[in-house]
């Protein structure tokens, strides 16, 4: 079964999918956190894992905006629906921008898709070297592995004049590894159902190790509890 099917040949339906995901109070909630806690003077912002760029539809409102994704797929939707915005094609585990930003944000768990602790010391220095002093990094991490709930079945649909699309969504954990097993039916205008499987795993990441990584890098690090179960909360670190 192929893997991450969904941020490829299935990235124009990814919005579709996330038609419920409320973008506007998430970067709302975003944009307090920077003003709480930024302490450079510039207003550059660079988006990890920027997706179809629906974040920076938002935030591009208040700050100079960056977004870089590894899925040209992705990029290629971002580009089309959201524009004032830099877009680049890197890994967050090694991309080089060359430059330095005021605010670095990582979101909806992408960084689970690092899996590693040796990947995830990686990333963060990488973060490290493309924030400014007194610039805040901003990290939604993945799900807690004691909360995660393995062999718990899922469906998301949407439908309008053009399109129907049902996915069935199943996990496993796996070591350190969460595995999510995808299924999607797609009928569009033509007559036929479309039928694909898809693989996404993400790692697990203990957060006082995960603090621990961060302030022996050289941030002032902390973790934000998130206001109920579905809010997974947030890192925030400011690089010193």
């Amino acid at each position: 079964m192929r893997k991450y099917l969904m941020y490829k040949e299935l990235a124009k339906y990814y919005d579709y999918i996330y038609h419920k995901k409320d973008y506007a109070t998430e970067s709302k909630n975003i944009i307090s956190l920077i003003k709480r806690f930024k302490k450079s003077s510039g207003k550059e912002l660079l988006d990890v894992a920027c997706g179809t760029g629906k974040h920076l539809q938002y935030l591009k409102k208040q700050y100079i905006c960056t977004g870089i994704d590894l899925n040209r797929e992705m990029l290629n939707v971002a580009r089309c629906n959201i524009k004032g915005v830099k877009y680049y094609l890197g890994n967050m585990i090694n991309f080089n921008l060359k430059k330095q930003f005021d605010i670095i944000t990582c979101l909806f768990s992408s960084i689970g898709y690092v899996k590693t602790y040796t990947n995830l010391e990686r990333t963060l220095k990488n973060f490290y070297k493309h924030l400014n002093t007194g610039g805040v990094l901003i990290i939604e991490p993945w799900i807690d592995k004691n909360k995660f709930y393995a062999g718990s079945s899922y469906i998301d649909t949407y439908k309008d004049n053009n399109i129907v699309i049902a996915r069935v969504s199943t996990s496993a954990i796996k070591g350190n590894i969460s595995v999510l097993k995808f299924s999607y039916l797609i009928s569009k205008n033509d007559g036929r159902i479309y039928y694909y499987e898809d693989i996404s795993e993400l790692g697990f990441f203990d957060r006082k190790r995960t603090l621990r990584m961060m302030k022996r890098i050289g941030y002032d690090a902390r973790f934000i509890i998130g206001k109920d179960k579905k809010d997974r909360g947030v890192y925030v670190a400011v690089k010193k």
